[in-house]
């Protein structure tokens, strides 16, 4: 069962840190500081002050830019080299008492998969940002808020459950991936063309 909880964890760790990752880093850390949960020695510095207070603060930052439409594609650009490897670190974290040859495949597959759920993230952020009005892209961010803390709830909670899941959202993730990045190839199109129009000298 502890190695099941261990598994789930890292599994939980990476994919959250695709959707939101100082959120996830925050949670965590706070609901071991409380002792609601014994984290891995690994991830115990999660409960720290500092890493608490900088997690909560980026949480609030990134709360707010995930509601701001330009403000949120940008920030999510930004964010693929930041949730990926910090994604396959907390997977390694997570498995902290199982020998180094697992920590290692622990990491890589921890960053796949926070990678995968980034690529769905941001792709499906980036075509609703185009629509012009606001309430669609409100309305994804607070369905990806409550995604995160059930997703959390049931790593702690029913870990099985969560892995079955994570299964299942990962073969549907395998045959969304070339459809996601021709919709963000078309995207990127659109706005070169946007910008090419604008900047093209009248006669």
């Amino acid at each position: 069962m502890e190695n099941l909880q261990s598994l789930a964890l890292a599994a939980g760790l990476a994919w959250a840190s695709g959707i939101r990752l100082y959120a996830a880093i925050f949670i965590v850390g706070l609901i071991g500081r409380m002792g609601w949960v014994q984290l891995p020695e690994h991830l115990q510095l999660l409960e720290h002050n500092w890493v608490l207070g900088v997690s909560g603060l980026l949480l609030i930052i990134e709360f707010v830019a995930d509601k701001v439409p330009a403000i949120d594609s940008a920030w999510d650009a930004i964010h693929t080299f930041i949730r990926i490897p910090i994604g396959a670190m907390l997977a390694w974290g997570a498995m902290g008492n199982a020998p180094p040859d697992i920590q290692m495949a622990a990491a890589l597959l921890g960053g796949t998969i926070a990678g995968g759920t980034h690529l769905a993230k941001m792709s499906t952020r980036a075509a609703i940002n185009t629509s012009p009005e606001p309430f669609s892209n409100w309305t994804m961010s607070f369905s990806e808020d409550g995604i995160l803390l059930g997703g959390l709830w049931l790593v702690f909670h029913h870990p099985l459950v969560f892995l079955v899941l994570l299964a299942v959202f990962v073969l549907l993730l395998i045959w969304l991936i070339p459809k996601l990045f021709r919709l963000l190839a078309g995207i990127w199109r659109n706005l070169t063309a946007g910008r090419s129009r604008a900047v093209a000298p009248t006669r």
